[in-house]
């Protein structure tokens, strides 16, 4: 008989992490599958998977190889499920995807840092420089947006500095001026309520508001 297909063999895996907790023997076959499998979608559908049904140090092997794939679709798979793995994923290998050359990767990165127990200062650092430099601006906002869900001190000129970015990164960075106090913070909220971006001015108005309820 021909092996199933791949989208067939995808289904098969994401049927499996739907029902919840899988046996031992469909968590050997869900790791055997996101490592070794021919087909990207299959890696990454069983990656998945993995993560949402089988205990967590078993998935969390998995995914430290899954992070190094070949393919971005799956080192993208990798970062968005980090989050659900805690602390059993080490911030040091999100902080490597959020070096990575394709730009969804990244993103997923400091989106996953910005959730990670244990984000710690070369995380910080790494955020602050994909805020500050990065050439795609969905990893500005990505990062500006984890910055600000950690409320790292360390984190804040950075924020501020994206308060001038393009407009999506710039009401990001408002969101993210929630995280903090002093007087440049309340100058630059100060800065977004007349912001040329109505967007931008709406966060900054949500956010001066319920400064002032409290």
């Amino acid at each position: 008989m021909p092996a199933p297909e791949p989208l067939d063999r995808a289904a098969r895996a994401a049927a499996v992490g739907a029902r919840g907790r899988c046996t031992a023997d469909e968590a050997s076959e869900l790791a055997a599958l996101a490592t070794a499998d021919a087909d990207p979608r299959v890696r990454a559908a069983a990656l998945a998977a993995l993560v949402r049904s089988a205990p967590r140090a078993t998935a969390a092997r998995v995914w430290g190889v899954a992070a190094t794939d070949a393919v971005a679709t799956v080192r993208r798979r990798a970062a968005e499920t980090a989050p659900a793995l805690g602390r059993a994923v080490p911030a040091g290998a999100l902080t490597r995807l959020l070096h990575d050359a394709d730009p969804w990767v990244a993103e997923a990165a400091a989106f996953a840092l910005g959730e990670h127990p244990r984000a710690g200062a070369r995380a910080i650092d790494a955020l602050v420089a994909a805020a500050r430099t990065h050439p795609d601006p969905l990893v500005r906002e990505a990062a500006v947006a984890a910055l600000g869900a950690l409320g790292d001190p360390r984190g804040l000129p950075a924020v501020l500095d994206a308060c001038t970015d393009r407009p999506a990164v710039r009401r990001r960075a408002v969101v993210a001026l929630a995280a903090f106090d002093g007087p440049e913070v309340e100058a630059a909220l100060t800065a977004a309520l007349t912001d040329r971006d109505r967007q931008v001015r709406e966060a900054a108005e949500i956010l001066a508001g319920r400064r002032d309820a409290g």
